[in-house]
């Protein structure tokens, strides 16, 4: 099997995810072209027959190289098992699950939407990571179906709330980033060790009841809005497999305080397609974000909150300086008053959403980022 192979999911990539043929107990495997391949058996690592990537995952990056270099040298003449005859499973158990808030492009058509007469930013936005804790027991793996929420709704022309379904399901297309190495409580992880504790990524749909949310979220937050679904891809693309894609970061003004300072590049140039129904309605770029993955990691743990390996925090959602490249319905649709695509504004029963994305390798072409995809079905 050549290493240059343009599916990008050559040798450059060898993301993990966990799979299972029959009536057989999942495993971890790593892929390689169009093929599954059984990572205990290749490697004889008793954490690779495990049911997900947590043990795997706590042994630290010295143990992820090593066995990414064993990887590399048996799996190319192994028997793998083709990925159309696996059953692909969540890849690592969820301890806890953050979200941030980091595209400065986001924030800025948000604010703007939803403030037009005032700042676009509220004023901590270029001060910090902003985010919130969500719900780890409903993040599910790409192909689970998503039901319709229901929640309190409150729009500004009704007197009061009602009960019922979301009439603004939306999407939000993110980059989630997988940690191993946990820490104790107490302990803050600066930015310059993000590759001590993190150990891949994965690209993430934050389904978002926008109704639901606006009523909820004053004072505290997204609640409801948010926790019914989190998808993720079936395949966690190794921190490695990431090095040629790395790039500065666009720039910060004000100058972050110092715990938040990142020396080395510290973005990511990976390229996100949003398909509605198989057509492509968005390009969102994350190279284009505002905080750095580093950053939102030591900004989680400055307080002293400690890590779980298995932990899971997402980049907000992921929007470009132009309209084609905006990551979220409410802002393709501006708010819901100005219809795309096939003249819709947000999600109908029956939509299909698919996240795709792909970044520069180190063999000089594309890895392939495994996609997430949801089909939205009734409220129950």
């Amino acid at each position: 099997m050549s290493a240059g192979r343009s599916d990008g999911f050559g040798l450059d990539h060898l993301p993990y995810g966990v799979f299972s043929v029959g009536g057989e107990v999942p495993r971890v495997g790593v892929r390689l072209g169009d093929r599954v391949f059984d990572a205990h058996r290749l490697t004889g690592r008793p954490e690779l027959g495990e049911p997900n990537l947590n043990a795997f995952m706590a042994l630290g990056p010295a143990v992820w190289h090593e066995v990414r270099e064993q990887l590399t040298d048996l799996a190319p003449d192994a028997e793998g098992t083709p990925v159309s005859e696996v059953t692909l499973q969540l890849p690592f158990e969820v301890a806890d699950y953050v979200d941030f808030y980091c595209s400065l492009q986001h924030a800025t058509n948000v604010g703007r939407i939803f403030r037009p007469d005032g700042d676009a930013l509220l004023p901590n936005w270029r001060h910090l990571p902003v985010g919130y804790h969500g719900r780890a027991g409903t993040v599910v793996v790409s192909g689970t179906d998503v039901r319709r929420p229901s929640g309190q709704r409150k729009p500004p022309n009704e007197p009061t709330p009602t009960f019922g379904p979301t009439r603004r399901l939306d999407i939000e297309a993110e980059l989630g980033f997988v940690v191993g190495t946990a820490t104790e409580m107490g302990e803050q992880v600066p930015a310059a060790a993000f590759a001590e504790h993190v150990f891949g990524v994965t690209p993430l749909n934050d389904w978002s009841a926008r109704d639901i949310q606006a009523w909820e979220y004053v004072p505290l937050g997204p609640f409801l809005g948010k926790s019914f679904a989190t998808s993720i891809s079936a395949w966690v693309t190794p921190l490695a497999a990431l090095e040629a894609a790395r790039v500065d970061l666009p720039g910060q003004d004000p100058t972050p305080l110092d715990y938040l300072r990142v020396d080395d590049p510290a973005g990511y140039d990976i390229d996100f397609e949003v398909e509605l129904n198989g057509e492509v309605v968005s390009r969102p770029p994350y190279a284009s974000m505002y905080w750095s993955p580093a950053q939102m990691l030591s900004h989680m743990t400055v307080n002293g909150a400690s890590l779980r390996t298995g932990d899971l925090f997402a980049s907000g959602t992921i929007s470009g300086d132009g309209p084609g490249e905006r990551g979220s319905f409410l802002e393709l649709s501006w708010g819901g008053r100005e219809p795309f695509g096939d003249g819709r504004t947000f999600l109908e029963d029956g939509d299909v959403v698919t996240l795709r994305a792909t970044a520069p390798g180190v063999l000089g072409g594309l890895i392939t980022l495994g996609e997430v995809t949801g089909t939205v079905h009734p409220a129950g």
